[in-house]
């Protein structure tokens, strides 16, 4: 299964590594909001999460770099990119 239909079957954990303060102004539905330097913080409670892991940002950048990170750890993870894109995509869902 590719990224976008993985996003859109809503398979996994979304999770935004974004601030918490661009999470208040709008989140994927249903996402937790992991920020990106909390991340090595959080690897028992993302270890315990459904995967994989989608992660996502404002650009792509910060997601791209937890991913990175993750994947060294052995997590299952994938950069969804934007949180608008995957918001768009797990919205086709329902």
């Amino acid at each position: 299964m590719n990224t976008e239909d993985l996003i859109k079957s809503c398979e996994g954990t979304v999770i935004e590594v974004r601030s918490p303060l661009e999470f208040m102004g709008g989140s994927v539905f249903g996402a937790m909001n992991i920020p990106l330097h909390d991340i090595p913080h959080r690897m028992d409670d993302l270890k315990k999460m459904k995967s994989p892991l989608i992660l996502c940002c404002a650009s792509g950048y910060r997601s791209g770099q937890a991913e990175a990170f993750l994947s060294r750890q052995g997590l299952n993870c994938l950069n969804g990119g934007s949180w608008m894109d995957v918001n768009y995509l797990t919205a086709q869902n329902t």
